[in-house]
């Protein structure tokens, strides 16, 4: 198996995670890597030798490296069944709170002021309608929706969250201006040429095996002018071990990029790049604040999602601070426009 070296060193070790980690820690992310591999029946790692041109690195959960060929998506793992199972008890409720400081409803790495600054850019109003890809329980969307005017049209391939997301929009008095569906964003999208202004995906595009395609696709749903805005939170950016990839990657799939890709595939779609911005700070932040929320609620989370997935979600977050506040694993948000 053969590798490219801005994305895998050839010196990575195969021994954990290095010594700057607590040795508790570095034990529980031995144990669930090796639990998640048993469960798996055997490691699998398949590579098609992975070329010199700086191409992506697909991984699937405990699964090691795999081929750039056919998308295997991975049905839905305990990481995102407990969170959105859970998501209007008042426990997790808080655990929001204390981690992004205002709750939104999210799932992921923004916090309200980041999305803020993100509107600022997107010219959203009344009688514009924005597509929501990856909205998990609609929280985010429904504030664009409420705060801007404009209607909303969120997608996730998750049931409980889109449930959860309707029946907020009910609630709060925006069902007619919020729409929530479940559909696979990885393929072609049920929704005509020209349907929307903007194009939003905050943390979920490295779910997708096949960037280009899911970028190629949001261009045709998007009206001329309209804008697209994503964060990618897997860019490598330095050197990662074997045990730090498998942790990153433990909730699912995740396509691991070189710095450089994603403005490449824009520029390839035929979109003009408006924005490109480093927010790794806010990832490390976060990731931070929400292990050390759940960890203070320990017991209680261990009993709603068992032993093992509330450790795998601990080393998950661990990790994720880790890499990103050393600089390993960077977040960045680009922004996009389609020409006329």
């Amino acid at each position: 198996m053969t590798a490219d070296p801005d994305i895998i060193p050839k010196n990575a070790v195969l021994s954990g995670l290095a010594t700057t980690l607590p040795e508790s820690l570095d034990r529980l992310l031995a144990e669930v890597t090796t639990k998640t591999l048993l469960a798996a029946g055997k490691e699998r790692i398949e590579s098609s030798a992975v070329s010199k041109s700086r191409m992506p690195l697909a991984i699937s959960a405990g699964l090691g490296l795999r081929s750039m060929g056919k998308s295997n998506s991975l049905s839905p793992t305990g990481h995102y069944n407990a969170n959105y199972g859970n998501f209007r008890t008042e426990l997790y409720a808080e655990i929001r709170h204390e981690a992004f400081g205002e709750d939104i409803g999210q799932n992921s790495w923004l916090t309200s002021n980041e999305q803020d600054r993100f509107l600022e850019w997107l010219d959203l109003s009344q009688g514009k309608t924005l597509l929501d890809v990856g909205c998990g329980a609609g929280g985010p969307a429904l504030r664009i929706a409420t705060n801007t005017g404009c209607s909303v049209v969120g997608i996730d391939v998750h049931e409980q969250a889109i449930a959860t997301a309707r029946s907020l929009a009910t609630q709060r008095g925006l069902a007619e201006r919020a729409e929530f569906r479940t559909a696979d964003a990885a393929g072609p999208l049920p929704f005509s040429d020209g349907s929307f202004d903007t194009i939003t995906c905050i943390d979920a595009i490295s779910h997708f095996s096949d960037r280009p395609r899911v970028i190629a696709e949001w261009a045709r749903l998007l009206k001329p002018s309209g804008k697209m805005l994503f964060t990618d939170p897997t860019i490598v950016t330095g050197p990662l071990t074997n045990a730090e990839v498998a942790a990153r990657s433990s909730a699912g799939f995740y396509l691991f990029v070189p710095r450089g890709y994603d403005e490449r595939v824009i520029a390839q779609c035929g979109l003009q790049l408006l924005v490109c911005e480093d927010v790794t700070a806010n990832m490390a932040k976060i990731a931070e604040a929400r292990s050390a929320a759940r960890a203070s609620r320990g017991a209680a989370l261990r009993e709603i999602e068992g032993e093992p997935a509330y450790d795998g979600q601990q080393a998950f977050l661990a990790v994720a601070a880790r890499v990103a506040r050393e600089g390993r694993l960077s977040r960045f948000v680009y922004v996009a426009k389609k020409l006329n």
